[in-house]
């Protein structure tokens, strides 16, 4: 197996050879679509081929249920990155337009799995639908493989502390806040990322300066103030810090914006993008009489952060600790 990773935005053009393919949204990379990856390689190392990964953008329901479309998880570039360290050698993210969206079941699998892939064998979810009104189902794609010569495996559904993983429980966690329970079922915290842009200048002179992204349209995010862990996306330099996501409520604000107060000490140049992990939840976004008053509440709730970051650090010393203890 080759472990140079390839990207394609269409079906490929040229033969590409063989391999093992998992198709899905796969938005947000969750914990489910993890164990799909970490399935298909015990297959693809014993038959030597790569992992492929197939993804759609838009969403689907973009094309076939524009009022059904959801916010999502992560940026179609996100999701490359992520199903890169999943695992995935090739990743192809096919345009969903409504061409496709009117292949029978059959027409998908001889035209994208098998011409277009050269699929030997396919890794999907117990759940996965396919075809022109989702006409087709794991019983279908089973019978289809062994008609046009691919195996197939069904991967069943993930439970993580009694809740099955989706990305559709994903989001309501993150529409409600829930951003521990979220970052459980993702395998990791969510984040959101962008460049540094200026502020209003508000928190510099009245309260405490932040560095500030633009929220991305199209995306789910989580409202309120956060205990956020903030990385330099190019240096990879780290700091604990609280997150305000909002809309600036005391200072009369409309739009969503993204405020992150930094907790440690900063020196050097300021990031340029960033990455904001969100850890715990603090509180809703209020209102205050004035500046004053915010910037106090900003103090007590960087002070909860502070305890929050003192706590985590401790226990991740003693978690270390004990793990180095030789064994009796």
């Amino acid at each position: 197996m080759s472990g140079m990773s390839q990207v394609f935005y269409s079906l490929p053009t040229q033969d590409i050879g063989p391999c093992a393919l998992a198709i899905g949204n796969f938005d947000g990379v969750h914990a489910g679509h993890k164990a799909l990856l970490r399935t298909m390689a015990e297959y693809a190392t014993h038959h030597n081929v790569p992992i492929a990964a197939l993804t759609f953008d838009p969403h689907p329901a973009a094309i076939v249920a524009p009022e059904r479309l959801p916010k999502m998880i992560c940026t179609v570039p996100e999701r490359i990155e992520l199903l890169q360290q999943a695992g995935a050698e090739r990743v192809v993210v096919l345009p969903f337009t409504r061409e496709l969206s009117q292949q029978t079941p059959r027409e998908f699998a001889e035209h994208c799995l098998v011409q277009g892939l050269h699929a030997r064998a396919v890794f999907v979810g117990e759940n996965f639908r396919f075809g022109h009104k989702q006409a087709g189902d794991t019983t279908a794609l089973a019978k289809l493989g062994r008609e046009l010569g691919f195996e197939t495996s069904f991967l069943p559904p993930v439970v993580i502390r009694r809740e099955i993983v989706s990305s559709s429980r994903i989001r309501r966690h993150l529409r409600a806040n829930e951003v521990e329970i979220a970052g459980r079922l993702l395998d990791r915290c969510f984040s959101l990322k962008g460049p540094v842009i200026p502020g209003h200048g508000i928190g510099s002179k009245q309260t405490v300066p932040t560095l500030n992204i633009p929220p991305t349209p199209g995306l789910v995010q989580p409202l309120g103030v956060f205990v956020s862990e903030t990385i330099d996306s190019l240096s990879g330099r780290r700091w604990a810090s609280i997150t305000n996501v909002g809309n600036r409520p005391t200072f009369g604000g409309e739009d969503i914006t993204i405020e992150t107060f930094l907790l440690d000490p900063f020196t050097g140049d300021p990031p340029s993008e960033i990455e904001v992990r969100f850890r715990h939840f603090v509180r809703a976004e209020k209102k205050f009489e004035t500046a004053e008053e915010l910037k106090k509440q900003i103090l007590a709730d960087a002070a909860h952060a502070q305890a929050y970051w003192r706590r985590t650090r401790r226990w991740t010393n003693v978690v270390r600790c004990s793990e180095e203890q030789p064994s009796r």
